[in-house]
């Protein structure tokens, strides 16, 4: 493999299309995608080249599937939105819904406590995923509901039943899942990405986005005062664990199976790398980006790309422990009587691949 150091303002898109002329793969993780992930797309078809990324942002990814015909013309693939959510949970999502002979809504979801920053501080530069967070905790997302994608306030409780763990509280997070589930599933009436933590980091986190809203701090500062906390009291990822709760990073499938009310709920059984969100972003898309030859031209996201077990079984090498691909993953089922000792086993796994 050939490698070089190149320096270039990814704003200059006729710069970054002469660059990528001749490339095979762009792999994209310039943030924040809301200014980035459109341009960088923009170049990669120019050039010809095909593309993925780690887009959290539900808005540029609605522009970037608009670029499908400009892709499909040029025979570029591009895959948008390969991280953990969105990326590994969309898998997931497929992984559960296809147990399900109709499948009515699926919820997408992950620990907000869990994946620590990454690099030192940056004396004012706040971290790209600290940024990325507030401003889906500000003004509106758009989430699925009774079959319309419609824009509401974020940080929504909801009540997630999980088969094996029970009922929980989560709150909603501007994540493109609940746009771009439903469009491979048509069936599906409503979906949504939660996140979950303590109520403490969570107030934490709505107050900082009511100050946004009111305009009593610049999203700048915000990202700045949210940066400092996650730093100054980090997570420890072994005590989640420890406590009964929902999975880390999951997919819950509802609706039916042989003519009755079903739920099923698929999660992520193992750790890729360290538990810093590069490496929960960067891993899976590196693991994806060997799954792209061959595949259609066209922007896709995950879900209507990839097949769950292909990339599941590229993931497991680079997961700690190496684990057996057949062990990637835990699905759970609402008619399952041990479906509460399937996930606790999975859990006493995690816990012990954390354990030094």
């Amino acid at each position: 493999m050939r490698v070089r150091a190149l320096g270039l303002d990814v704003r200059d898109v006729v710069a970054l299309a002469a660059a990528m002329r001749g490339v095979d793969v762009v792999v994209n993780t310039v943030g924040p995608f809301f200014r980035f992930g459109v341009p960088v797309l923009r170049a990669a078809i120019a050039a010809g080249c095909d593309y993925i990324d780690i887009c959290d942002y539900w808005e540029p990814t609605v522009e970037m599937l608009g670029l499908d015909g400009a892709a499909r013309a040029a025979g570029v693939t591009a895959l948008v939105g390969m991280g953990a959510s969105p990326g590994v949970s969309n898998l997931l999502a497929v992984t559960a819904a296809r147990e399900l002979d109709r499948v009515d809504r699926i919820v997408t979801g992950w620990d907000l406590t869990l994946g620590g920053l990454d690099g030192p501080a940056r004396p004012g530069v706040p971290n790209a995923a600290v940024v990325h967070a507030v401003r889906q905790v500000t003004g509106t997302i758009r989430v699925t509901r009774r079959g319309r994608a419609v824009d509401e306030r974020p940080l929504r409780r909801t009540v997630v039943d999980y088969p094996g763990a029970g009922r929980h509280t989560a709150w909603t997070f501007g994540h493109p899942e609940a746009l771009t589930l439903p469009a491979a599933f048509p069936s599906v009436r409503g979906s949504v990405n939660v996140t979950f933590a303590d109520a403490m980091t969570v107030a934490g986190l709505r107050a900082l986005g009511r100050a946004v809203d009111h305009r009593l701090v610049s999203p700048h500062r915000a990202a700045t005062v949210a940066e400092w906390a996650d730093r100054r009291f980090p997570a420890d990822p072994a005590r989640a664990f420890r406590r009964r709760r929902l999975p880390p990073l999951f997919a819950l499938a509802t609706g039916a199976r042989d003519g009755a009310p079903a739920a099923v709920g698929c999660a992520l059984a193992q750790v890729p790398g360290d538990l810093t969100m590069g490496a929960a972003t960067g891993i899976p898309l590196g693991a994806a980006v060997g799954l792209l030859a061959g595949r259609p031209p066209g922007v896709a996201t995950p879900e209507t790309l990839l097949d769950p077990d292909a990339f599941f079984t590229a993931l497991a090498p680079h997961c700690v422990g190496h684990p057996r691909p057949e062990d990637m993953t835990v699905t759970t089922h609402s008619w399952n009587p041990t479906a509460s000792t399937d996930l606790n086993a999975a859990f006493a796994r995690i816990r012990r691949t954390l354990t030094p």
